[in-house]
């Protein structure tokens, strides 16, 4: 996927576990769920956004995937969302068919980050979020909201697989 359009991030500090990252505000489309497990969530969800820019909006448009997915996954509520392309605001991006997916603009939010390879399921998406979440207390470093996953692949690219899992970060520079 190396021609498709990815969120900006700007690397804040780089650890040798983990990196500390400040993502610019951005257009998403997001559809919530009462899911529970990366499972129940990832195949509906997909299905719902993917039909949205496949052409499912008010304007019969198709607007390229971008990368990565995001996955807001826990017990209350869980989302996926996918960002828009950066020509896309919600000013002029089509509006969906399907009234479940709202358009939201994300505000700048500086995150901690731990990537990971291969297929992700839920064990490996709790294991790494515990990762983080340990390697955060050890630095001192104060984190809030959940953890979230990131994927950035199509599922029939094999090898090469980049996950990522992200928490919002009280950063100050330093």
């Amino acid at each position: 996927m190396a021609d498709t359009e990815t969120q900006p991030y700007q690397i804040i500090k780089k650890e040798e576990d983990f990196e500390i990252r400040l993502y610019p505000p951005a257009t998403m489309a997001t559809i919530s769920m009462t899911a529970k497990t990366y499972r129940e969530l990832s195949s509906p969800g997909f299905r719902k956004l993917a039909s949205f820019i496949f052409g499912g909006n008010n304007a019969n448009k198709n607007i390229a995937m971008t990368t990565p997915v995001h996955m807001n996954i826990n017990d209350a509520q869980s989302s996926m969302s996918f960002v828009m392309p950066a020509n896309y605001n919600k000013d002029n991006l089509p509006k969906p068919n399907d009234s479940s997916i709202a358009i939201e603009t994300t505000t700048q939010e500086y995150v901690a980050a731990i990537r990971f390879g291969g297929y992700a399921n839920d064990e490996l998406i709790k294991t790494y979020a515990a990762k983080l979440e340990t390697v955060l207390q050890t630095k001192g470093i104060e984190h809030y909201g959940n953890f979230r996953f990131l994927g950035y692949n199509a599922p029939y690219q094999f090898w090469g697989r980049r996950n990522e899992i992200i928490v919002g970060v009280h950063w100050k520079q330093q």
